[in-house]
């Protein structure tokens, strides 16, 4: 199994954390010290090592800071975790805040009373984050006071070791670009903004570069180290030596010279002198603008130039989505079929989970699961309205009659990356969950059916899935879809579907569509597939081309939850079409008993006629 299903050995409830957090703050005279979810390299996900927040509060979403001063402690979470939040830190020692409407530079501004000095680790944030830190600190009269060390790390009696997994090389066969190739094209990046340097930070965009992967952090498959760029020469790469055997170490000295990570700093300083410097403000340390000034160098605030490139998908990317997404498709639905055959209150949250891993294993064929994309979000009733769920022993339930489960999940294979969620009634659905169900399908389709001109962001289509929910007085609080890597995170920038997503939409980019409805307490409903942005082409009679989106996932959605009486025709249209594209798909991958059932699950659907007029 790539999931356990642990309840944390020592739950946050007591002060003794913070006491010593505070007792180091008082010997380092601090009012305030702020304690993001972050490493040194803004992984989404951490290492072990590096999840200070939880260690410190107990919350372990994938997004989140805190504020600890002498006398309170603020955490601040997203929409996504506001009920997670609520269940996992103490009332009594913590104050949940909105990470989007009240972040800590906006907390920090409204408090002046008290703080004077605020500190922070210069290594876990990245310089916008300092600068709007600052504009919050110079509103007050406080001073920002970056930190030489870490006071979590010396509060941390039994922080574990930084990860030091091996590292594979990602075959041209998946990768479909050699990394010479890349790298001509990030020379051309760095002439094109006037930089002699660039430090890339993002570990997605550093496996990507050099075409490797590895598992220092749990579920992503890449492994943590720095570069250096040099416009006109190789450039360093900085990764523990231990983690190459004889074959990554040969392939890596061709197009690189090898570093020890300690070496960082000082080659940093070394080259930066008097010289122009990209760094991305939204993702690179503080604390490289710091070596980078202190050296006497420029910095030039712009995008890690692998980003875009790594999220636009080359020919050879984009058919292993594909050919990944067929044989994910196959173990999904088998396991669909084979919970339809489960007598109700029999299952639980974790046997699911588990029975959904096998299959995924079973059914992998000539390119094996790698690992899971994320710890499967295994959510029955109201488990299922908390929207980044993670089952455990402790709470662990049941699928009962009349209850909706919501199963998110996805697979890292050599060749793709995917990420599915299906919602499904456990017994007889009542009206309101099919009600909500079927509104939140229907802005599925229409992102799914979505036609646009290029030049198009996200944020202008994510009104598209929230408009069904909207006139019925509802929403949900995350976005419509993120961006997804090649057999990398399963959550990758810059695209996405959201309020925020500001980023062009271009061909060959892979997104999410995964709008959804969440009642607390009583069941959370939402409905995934992966999509894939296609070229612009013409429109019968149009007068302009129109870009949109390829479906990759296929599975069936549940039926028993839909109300057709609340779809259009065409919204009716595509979900029979989808369904007969599915069952294609299948019917020679899966068993005879698994075709008997999606047969049954992929029927066309059709309106009630209404009763002929007398």
């Amino acid at each position: 199994m790539f999931q356990n299903f642990d309840a944390p050995k020592a739950p946050v409830r007591g002060r003794n954390r913070l006491d010593a957090v505070r007792a180091l703050m008082h010997e380092t005279k601090l009012d305030a010290l702020l304690v993001p979810h972050a490493d040194e390299q803004r992984n989404e996900y951490l290492p072990a090592n590096a999840e200070r927040l939880a260690w410190l509060s107990g919350f372990t979403g994938s997004a989140g800071e805190a504020i600890v001063t002498i006398d309170q402690a603020i955490l601040f979470v997203d929409g996504r975790y506001t009920l997670q939040a609520a269940d996992q830190v103490d009332p009594d020692l913590w104050q949940v805040e909105s990470l989007i409407d009240n972040p800590a530079h906006k907390w920090l501004a409204a408090h002046p009373s008290d703080i004077t000095t605020i500190g922070y680790n210069p290594w876990l944030h990245t310089a916008n984050e300092v600068g709007r830190l600052q504009s919050a600190a110079d509103k007050t009269g406080a001073v920002l006071r970056a930190l030489d060390g870490d006071l979590i790390d010396n509060a941390w009696n039994d922080q574990p070791a930084q990860p030091r997994q091996p590292v594979r090389i990602q075959p041209f066969e998946q990768a479909g670009k050699l990394t010479t190739q890349k790298l001509e094209d990030m020379d051309a990046a760095l002439l094109s903004a006037d930089a002699e340097l660039c430090v890339v930070t993002d570990p997605s965009s550093i496996c990507w570069l050099f075409n490797i992967r590895g598992s220092d952090v749990a579920h992503t498959p890449i492994t943590l180290a720095h570069a250096i760029l040099r416009r006109g020469e190789l450039p360093l790469l900085f990764i523990a030596s231990e983690k190459l055997d004889i074959e990554t170490k040969a392939f890596l000295n061709q197009v690189s010279y090898l570093h020890e990570p300690g070496e960082l700093p000082t080659k940093l300083t070394e080259l930066a002198q008097n010289a122009p410097v990209m760094l991305d403000p939204d993702l690179a340390a503080y604390a490289f603008t710091r070596l980078v000034e202190e050296a006497g160098g420029t910095v030039i605030k712009a995008a890690d130039p692998a980003r875009l490139p790594r999220a636009i998908k080359n020919d050879v990317e984009i058919e292993g989505a594909r050919t990944a997404h067929l044989r994910d498709a196959a173990a999904i639905t088998s396991y669909l079929a084979w919970l339809d055959e489960q007598k109700i209150g029999s299952l639980d949250e974790i046997t699911a989970a588990k029975k959904l891993e096998s299959f995924r294993s079973e059914m992998a064929g000539n390119m094996p699961l790698r690992d899971i994309a994320f710890d499967t979000i295994s959510g029955s009733g109201p488990n299922g309205a908390i929207v980044h769920y993670r089952v455990t022993q402790n709470s662990n339930r049941t699928l009962e009659e009349g209850e909706l489960y919501l199963s998110d999940s996805g697979g890292q294979y050599q060749d793709g990356t995917t990420d599915i969620t299906r919602t499904i009634a456990i017994g007889t659905p009542s009206r309101e969950q099919r009600r909500a169900f079927t509104l939140v399908l229907r802005g599925h389709i229409a992102i799914a059916l979505a036609r646009f001109p290029k030049g198009t962001r996200g944020m202008d289509l994510d009104p598209l899935a929230r408009m069904p929910l909207w006139q019925h007085g509802m929403d949900y609080a995350h976005g419509t879809g993120h961006g997804v890597g090649s057999y990398l995170s399963v959550h990758e920038g810059p695209q996405s579907i959201s309020r925020r997503g500001a980023q062009e939409l271009l061909p060959g980019m892979i997104l999410s569509n995964e709008p959804g409805y969440y009642r607390a307490g009583e069941f959370g409903i939402r409905i995934e597939n992966l999509v894939l942005v296609r070229e612009a082409s013409d429109i019968q009679d149009g007068d302009i081309a129109m870009m949109g989106f390829e479906t990759l996932t296929l599975a069936p959605i549940d039926q028993r939850l839909i109300d057709p009486a609340l779809m259009s025709d065409d919204e009716l249209h595509w979900l029979n079409a989808y369904h007969g594209w599915v069952r294609r798909k299948l019917e020679p991958l899966v068993s005879d008993e698994t075709n008997d059932w999606l047969r049954r699950a992929t029927e066309p659907m059709l309106k009630d006629l209404p009763p002929a007029s007398a």
